[in-house]
């Protein structure tokens, strides 16, 4: 096993690790998870997971993305187990959901993969914006260990990167930027941030 391909199994298991946690407290109601963003966290990496495949794929690289559409699938599903694990949807979390969808689907069409990439982080950091929102209003609603577990794997994946490319880089970038934000978000009490959204 090279060290690029122990990075990604050593970030693969931290995301499991915080899924893990986020579905236990999903599943205890201590955790509200805003189904919009999950089930676009879920559906962006399947996605791209099946065009990789249809493209000859590295397997070693597809790993962490397999996992980091199962564990939010498998989030959005808990969701609908417990009653008291669901967050109330408003017309903001519809219309970033709808960005978000959007740019799935410009992503598809896309025949460029520069623009393919962008768009894909594009999509992704949308569907964390009503997330954000909430978590900035309400951190309690949160589990913390996901996005801490979340933010070290993007950050274990960087040096994994073969050739700094946009194409290569920017939605491991772009995932480290939106979890950073969440972690903000969350901890913004702690860092005595008054709540301003």
């Amino acid at each position: 096993m090279t060290f690029p391909q122990f990075l990604v199994v050593v970030s693969g298991l931290l995301m499991v690790w915080g899924g893990y946690g986020y579905l236990r407290d999903t599943l205890a109601g201590r955790t509200k998870p805003n189904r919009v963003s999950w089930s676009l966290w879920a559906l962006a990496p399947l996605i791209s997971l099946g065009a990789a495949f249809d493209a000859d794929a590295d397997v070693w690289a597809s790993i962490r993305v397999l996992i980091g559409g199962v564990v939010p699938g498998v989030i959005f599903l808990a969701s609908f187990i417990n009653k008291n694990s669901y967050w109330r949807l408003g017309r903001f979390d519809w219309f970033c959901g709808g960005l978000s969808l959007a740019a799935l689907v410009f992503w598809q069409l896309a025949d460029s993969p520069l623009v393919a990439v962008l768009l894909a982080t594009t999509a992704n950091t949308l569907a964390s914006v009503p997330t954000f929102v909430k978590a900035w209003n309400y951190p309690e609603t949160e589990s913390r260990l996901i996005f801490i577990t979340s933010f070290l794997s993007a950050i274990l994946i960087i040096p994994a990167i073969p050739v700094w490319t946009i194409a290569n880089s920017a939605f491991q970038i772009g995932l480290m930027a939106t979890t950073g934000a969440m972690l903000v978000a969350i901890y913004r009490k702690d860092f005595g941030i008054r709540q301003t959204i």
